[in-house]
């Protein structure tokens, strides 16, 4: 534990206001008794480390950014999504915290235990759902008289979102994320007891021109088989591990013997379709390659080299001049 370190002024100045009796030692003892002493809440028990966290906000920005792409191409439209807070409550609090009336995805994430929940605000959920059919992203809010047409939509759209999840978390464990329940009403919601420990993820969503929060509540238990993965030590060791020389020996080994597709292109011509069609015996088609400059080998449709056509025992070949390189070789 930190000590404040006082400067030679400040003891000065306390031993003065004890001895002239402006300040009583017995009272200055119990305030650092005092102070030693602080409530703790059983009901808010924090069951992970500010390591663990870190760790948890880590992956799900990824998370935020995947699921931004994946959003933007699905419904064209401008589409910002970002970390705004992770915080461990009790899961009754959680429950208290959000509309009354709200989307709410619950999903199973095999293999782990426990269940999943996706909260997304109204304002957020009916501007992607208005996209999805073709309007301007306006929000509105009639939770309760959702359609089945509009339950079925929103439920798609929430569980395809599930894969960025799946990816975000593939380095730490492999899931597949299954939606179970699609509810609207937060009372019905039956994942854990209400005192146990949840992680809450919020993420600031603005889509077009409406904005709102959406929450990602996890379970300790679903969490408890992988925790340990969450330290930044589980991290550095699998950055260490990425680096070892043999892996890098066998990858090159591997792509030693993998087939690619190669052509030289002795030049190219365009043709009307009259002019195809008129072809006849001993006609000329005249190429853009002219006989002196070399021609180009492409390895999968991609130009790689400047080529000159030949023989070699008496078979058709062609010997690579120089490389062709591009923006990316560079």
């Amino acid at each position: 534990m930190s000590e404040d370190v006082l400067s030679q002024n400040e003891i000065d100045a306390l031993l003065s206001a004890i001895s002239s009796g402006e300040m009583d030692a017995e009272e200055l003892k119990q305030e650092e008794v005092e102070q030693k002493v602080r409530d703790y809440d059983f009901k808010r028990a924090l069951r992970f480390s500010k390591d663990q966290i870190r760790g948890l906000t880590r992956i799900h920005e990824n998370f935020a950014r995947l699921l931004t792409s994946f959003f933007s191409a699905q419904l064209r439209s401008y589409v910002t999504i970002s970390v705004a807070s992770v915080d461990q409550v009790p899961f009754e609090e959680f429950v208290r915290s959000i509309p009354k009336r709200t989307i709410l995805n619950i999903f199973s994430l095999a293999p782990l235990e426990g269940r999943l929940l996706f909260e997304v605000n109204p304002n957020v959920a009916y501007a992607m759902l208005d996209r999805t059919l073709g309007g301007r992203g306006a929000s509105m809010n009639k939770v309760e008289n959702l359609t089945e047409i509009e339950t079925k939509i929103m439920s798609r759209t929430f569980e395809r979102a599930m894969e960025s999840l799946e990816e975000a978390w593939g380095s730490m464990v492999e899931v597949d994320a299954i939606l179970e329940e699609f509810e609207v009403n937060p009372q019905f919601i039956q994942m854990v007891s209400p005192n146990e420990t949840v992680v809450v993820i919020s993420l600031n969503t603005t889509i077009g021109e409406s904005s709102g929060m959406i929450n990602i509540c996890i379970p300790h238990m679903l969490l408890e088989p992988i925790i340990s993965k969450l330290s930044v030590h589980y991290w550095m060791q699998n950055e260490s591990s990425k680096a070892k020389p043999e892996d890098y020996h066998n990858l090159t080994k591997n792509l030693n013997h993998v087939n690619v597709d190669s052509k030289a292109v002795l030049g190219e011509t365009s043709i009307s379709i009259e002019e195809f069609l008129n072809l006849g015996l001993d006609d000329v088609i005249s190429l853009d390659q002219k006989i002196d400059d070399p021609l180009k080998l492409y390895v999968n449709d991609e130009p790689k080299f400047h080529v000159q056509p030949g023989k070699k025992r008496n078979k058709l070949a062609v010997q690579i001049l120089d490389e062709i390189r591009g923006e990316d070789d560079e």
